[in-house]
């Protein structure tokens, strides 16, 4: 998780450079709500694109992770997406983390719901 935090604060640095010129000093309720959506949109395709290409974020490719449905089939879009939907709030609030503490597969809250699964890929 720390590996793609730090790789996301890149994405999401770079995503805010982009945008720079259209942010003003004192923004609107809207305009903050506006620009609090696009960062989220950014943090959802990062995850999503890297999911859906291969399974794995670069993160996950150096500890040999790789998301997969959870019969272990290749991710698709609509179990990717709900898995970032439901992970953001489990995460950030530390129960989805937790869950695998008590799983009978060690899988996260997220990845049960969403019917994925994370497995280790050959070479480790």
């Amino acid at each position: 998780m720390l590996y793609d935090a730090l790789l996301l604060l890149a994405v999401l640095f770079l995503a805010g450079f982009l945008t720079v010129g259209f942010r003003l000093d004192n923004a609107s309720p809207l305009e903050r709500a506006i620009s609090q959506s696009y960062y989220l949109f950014v943090i959802a395709a990062y995850f999503v694109w890297f999911w859906l290409r291969g399974g794995q974020t670069l993160a996950m490719k150096t500890w040999h992770l790789r998301l997969v449905n959870a019969d272990g089939s290749p991710l698709t879009l609509r179990p990717a997406l709900l898995r970032f939907v439901i992970a953001l709030p489990g995460t950030l609030l530390g129960f989805g983390i937790l869950w695998a503490l008590l799983d009978r597969d060690k899988q996260f809250l997220h990845d049960r719901l969403a019917g994925t699964k994370i497995i280790l890929t050959p070479g480790h």
